[in-house]
């Protein structure tokens, strides 16, 4: 039966509420969101976005970055010369100002020099242009026994597609080559402010870094601001070293030949191929080999042979003895820095590969413990020569028939004595 109800058709409500009809607690929180995982929320987003921004913020500053580690390294190998001058009284904004004057008058009159002699050269192969043309048409027909003409391979020249489609290409990019210049001379200048203001403040700039660490701490920083300082001079040196000898040896094969202008050019390639990385050594063998082209073809060819060869000595016999010479890693170690270095950061990561390395090398040895080797011959490598030793003395007793009437065993027995006592 249904529930009474009174006049006005409401259901009456129960005195007494069973525990059915309250809501338990565990029902509540089901129910209700957590009250940490809003703030989890928040807090997840926020640090998305602060990596976000971490990370275009570095991207747009890698450059900048750059060019300041340039500017240290710079900075550490003008730092004796100044030191130099600052001992003896000169200020030492001053000094870092000689310093930096004198680089820039070298490089700037070294590369009028060049320049000036690049015109003239390049207005002379392009008056004899045609003579050069004639002549390797007339070897090509002589020895191919061709009927080619110098009219039919200038208008087949002229008229070819890669070659307007290059020129066209070449008119749409004068925009574009020319920002390049313009960002490459403002990094240049960047990297000389800050190795200006490294050199020059020097001193200030150890004495804000060390008052922020203590003493232990700032006793390990000027150490290894030290090592750095003189396995970058190090390295520089082996490269200014390198370069002497690559660019006396170039002088020598265009001096033979007869090419003019070939002190510049000596020293052209030993400058440009140990100082700019990766690409150094092919701008650096280029000129001389155009220069070579406006005396003889083929001279030009004898060129682009020893530059090669050369550059194959340079990079599996020299470099690595006299990098680990004056800057004291193994080869292997120098080889693989400069490998990582470019993979790196490309070009600037070859360039400052080898001083980093020595310089992290030279620091890190001063905290490892090194231990007496034990005196096995196996650590020194004479096991072999001591067989190769016995053997041959063996031979040599035998030839010899010094004791003809002895058994084999005994003569091989006294051999082997012999041999150990003059091995040891």
């Amino acid at each position: 039966m249904s529930a009474p109800c009174d006049t006005l058709g409401v259901v009456p409500v129960p005195d007494e509420i069973t525990s059915n009809d309250i809501p338990r607690p565990e029902d509540r929180s089901d129910a209700r969101m957590p009250r940490w995982l809003p703030r989890a929320m928040v807090l997840a987003l926020a640090l998305v976005a602060c990596y976000q921004l971490a990370t275009w913020g570095f991207h747009q500053l890698i450059t900048l970055l750059l060019n300041v580690l340039i500017a240290f390294f710079l900075a550490l190998a003008v730092e004796p010369a100044v030191d130099w001058m600052a001992a003896r009284g000169m200020r030492r904004g001053l000094a870092t100002a000689v310093v930096f004057l004198g680089f820039l008058v070298t490089a700037a009159g070294f590369f009028a020099l060049l320049g000036s002699m690049l015109a003239g050269q390049i207005a002379t192969m392009v008056e004899e242009f045609p003579q050069y043309l004639d002549s390797v048409i007339s070897w090509i027909n002589s020895t191919f026994h061709t009927h080619l003409s110098r009219v039919e391979v200038q208008n087949n020249l002229l008229k070819s597609d890669w070659l307007q489609k290059y020129v066209q290409d070449s008119a749409n990019n004068v925009l574009a080559v020319s920002a390049t210049v313009l960002g490459s001379l403002f990094n240049l200048l960047t990297v000389a402010l800050f190795s200006f203001y490294f050199a020059a403040d020097g001193p200030r700039l150890r004495r804000a870094l060390c008052s922020v660490l203590p003493p232990h701490r700032q006793t390990e920083v000027l150490r290894a601001w030290e090592i750095a300082v003189a396995k970058t001079g190090g390295y520089l040196y082996s490269r200014g070293l390198m370069a002497l000898i690559s660019g006396g040896a170039h002088y020598v094969l265009l001096e033979m030949l007869g090419v003019p202008y070939a002190p510049a050019l000596g020293i052209w390639v030993g400058l440009v191929s140990q100082f700019i990385p990766t690409i150094g050594t092919y701008l650096a063998g280029a000129l001389p080999i155009l220069i070579a082209f406006t005396v003889n073809p083929w001279y030009a060819l004898w060129v682009f042979g020893f530059v090669v060869i050369y550059q194959q000595f340079e990079n599996y016999l020299l470099q690595p003895r006299i990098t680990a010479k004056t800057v004291d890693i193994h080869p292997a170690v120098a080889f693989g820095s400069v490998i990582a270095g470019t993979a790196l950061m490309g070009a600037v990561g070859a360039l400052i590969a080898i001083p980093a390395t020595a310089t992290l090398q030279a620091f890190l040895g001063a905290y490892v413990k090194r231990y007496e080797v034990t005196d096995d011959l196996r650590v020194h490598g004479r096991t072999r020569r001591m067989r190769g030793a016995r053997v041959l003395a063996r031979v040599r007793r035998t030839l010899r028939d010094e004791q003809p009437t002895a058994p084999l065993t005994e003569r091989a027995a006294g051999a082997d004595q012999g041999d150990d006592q003059d091995v040891r």
